[in-house]
């Protein structure tokens, strides 16, 4: 019974080997029909003893023969799932910086809505220079504002520097323009004045205003941790406008967006209501246009908690629910 079980498994091995070595003399184009034929007739497991059967298995280099089957199948394109899928993977073009979308130069949009044909043809002619002092995060937002305020002003005249921290050392013009004593820095606070209220010396030197550009706690970070920032003459908006930024949450009705504070900042200092109306052109266009694709109106916290519409969980922070608190008039949530 073993003797038989062992002929039949050799057989078997026999047949398997024979398919594999025909198919490999087919494939070739150095082996002839006649090569093939010996190898057949060396073969016929079946016709011979046990014996000479298993000397012929030993002899046969089935290593090379599986090998070198495995090597024409890929040749023929016989390739497995696996293998066809990772072939397929990476064949497939490696994205660079090309197939991104291109960005216009002048606005910063991308070129399909680009909002050239809302700024000035030529940059708006003002005599004060604008420093905006912007958080790095600002820097990665799709939809940001200071762009287009630079779009609308001279090079020269609008400089925007990205940090959290500003030295001396590191920024000596900002350091010489803070000590500079024609220089206002736009930040509300109790010391800040009215800047609709102060009296701009026609004779005095030129005036330059310093703006902080990020969200509210990234700007009051900035202003707490830079001594610099104490040293201009600290000013605010007193306006009732509400703010057309229709597109980004603001904590009250009345807070602005940079390139909305700089407008009207620009048409006090400049004495020219026409540089107002010019710099909010393209922002009501960028607003205008994400309405029309989708995006929705948001209303300040200031209206969402007046209106019992602020769907956040009430912070249990004394701080944060104390300013809540201020925002709906002093009527404790």
């Amino acid at each position: 019974m073993a003797e038989d079980a062992v002929q039949s498994i050799e057989s078997t091995l026999c047949d398997k080997v024979l398919q594999i070595t025909l198919g490999h003399c087919d494939s070739s184009d150095n082996i002839s029909g006649d090569s093939c034929s010996i190898v057949t007739q060396d073969l016929g497991c079946q016709e011979h003893s046990s014996e000479e059967s298993s000397n012929a298995l030993c002899n046969l280099d089935l290593e090379g023969v599986f090998r070198d089957s495995c090597n024409t199948d890929e040749a023929n394109g016989f390739l497995s799932d696996e293998e066809s899928a990772i072939q397929g993977l990476s064949s497939l073009p490696v994205e660079s910086s090309i197939s991104k979308r291109a960005l216009c130069s002048r606005c910063s949009r991308p070129q399909k809505v680009c909002l050239c044909p809302f700024l000035p043809a030529q940059p708006i002619n003002v005599s004060m220079s604008l420093y905006i002092v912007q958080h790095p995060a600002e820097e990665s937002r799709v939809l940001r504002t200071v762009p287009l305020l630079a779009a609308c002003l001279p090079e020269d005249k609008c400089k925007v520097l990205i940090g959290r921290r500003f030295g001396e050392e590191r920024y000596p013009e900002l350091a010489a323009v803070c000590r500079n004593p024609g220089t206002f820095l736009l930040y509300p606070g109790a010391e800040a004045a009215n800047l609709e209220e102060l009296s701009l010396a026609a004779d005095q030197q030129p005036h330059s205003l310093i703006i902080i550009d990020g969200t509210w706690s990234q700007a009051k970070d900035i202003f707490y941790k830079n001594s610099l920032f104490r040293l201009p003459k600290q000013v605010q908006l007193k306006t009732t406008v509400s703010s057309q930024y229709v597109i980004r949450t603001q904590p009250t009705n009345t807070c602005l967006s940079t390139l909305e504070c700089a407008a009207i900042a620009l048409s006090i200092m400049e004495k020219n209501t026409a540089i107002q109306e010019t710099i909010l052109r393209p922002l009501q266009a960028l607003c205008s246009f994400q309405l029309q694709h989708g995006a929705q109106i948001h209303h300040s916290k200031e209206h969402l908690l007046k209106s019992g519409q602020y769907k956040k969980p009430i912070p249990k922070n004394k701080r944060k629910l104390k300013r809540m608190e201020l925002l709906v008039n002093n009527i404790k949530i």
